[in-house]
């Protein structure tokens, strides 16, 4: 497949890994209105020409946050980027750090904060969600100061798990759900070889690292069900303010 515009992306996507994942990168909640209200909203932001400025050479490089970036665009939290592709944490924030600009290091990430921090060298935030096991939490934002990741986005939109109609067809969850994923695996060789095989281990390593233990598809979905935390609200953030010295973005206020 020619990849010619950003779009093309997705279709090489859906051709390459199984469906079950491939719907749950893709997809959102219940009715999906929210997900296609955010693209429709992306995609309204329109750019003004500037012409005849005498501005000289033309540069994308901006300063955000007190950091030069090279590109007014940072990398947002994936989940489960690494069953996406083969370590696929790493190869995010390498491809950030090559870029100029930030990588957000998912809650549910399957590389740990450690690997990531050891394999790339560019500006690294984490990610965290309100959970219910706050020892959890406290043990993510000492993990992800001692790493070096000195910007946290503290993700507040999520009290509850969303309920997703598309994974319940495709195999991500429902029933039968494990026999549903291997053999979708097996339909599509080359990711269940690149990353099936040699991406091991495919557990969630930013969670395994606090409870120590191994952690398949099936305890990673039961952990999102059982730890997500309904009564959020404004003393959790006094608490993570107090916890992290860094610099604080709030994601989903709006």
């Amino acid at each position: 497949m020619i990849i010619s515009s950003p779009s093309d992306y997705r279709q090489a996507a859906k051709r390459r890994i199984p469906r079950f994942l491939f719907d749950y990168l893709d997809g959102g909640s219940v009715t999906e209105s929210t997900l296609r209200g955010n693209v429709e909203a992306l995609q309204a932001i329109p750019l003004r020409q500037r012409v005849l400025k005498g501005g000289g050479t033309p540069t994308l490089d901006t300063e955000i946050l007190g950091s030069a970036w090279k590109l007014p665009v940072a990398l947002a939290p994936v989940g489960a980027t690494g069953l996406y592709a083969r370590r696929g944490e790493v190869q995010a924030a390498l491809a950030a750090e090559k870029a100029g600009i930030p990588y957000t290091l998912s809650t549910v990430s399957v590389c740990s904060i450690e690997e990531v921090a050891r394999e790339a060298h560019g500006e690294q935030w984490s990610q965290l969600y309100v959970l219910k096991d706050r020892g959890f939490m406290k043990n993510a934002l000492e993990r992800s100061w001692a790493a070096g990741m000195k910007t946290l986005v503290f993700t507040v939109d999520m009290p509850l798990p969303g309920s997703r109609y598309r994974d319940r067809r495709s195999g991500m969850s429902g029933p039968n759900a494990k026999l549903r994923q291997y053999a979708q695996a097996i339909t599509h060789p080359q990711w269940a070889f690149d990353v099936g095989l040699k991406g091991k281990p495919l557990s969630f390593g930013n969670i395994e690292a606090y409870t120590q233990r191994t952690m398949g598809m099936d305890d990673y979905m039961g952990f999102l069900a059982k730890n997500f935390d309904p009564s959020i609200s404004w003393d959790e953030l006094g608490w993570i303010r107090e916890s992290w010295k860094g610099k604080l973005i709030i994601k989903g206020l709006l």
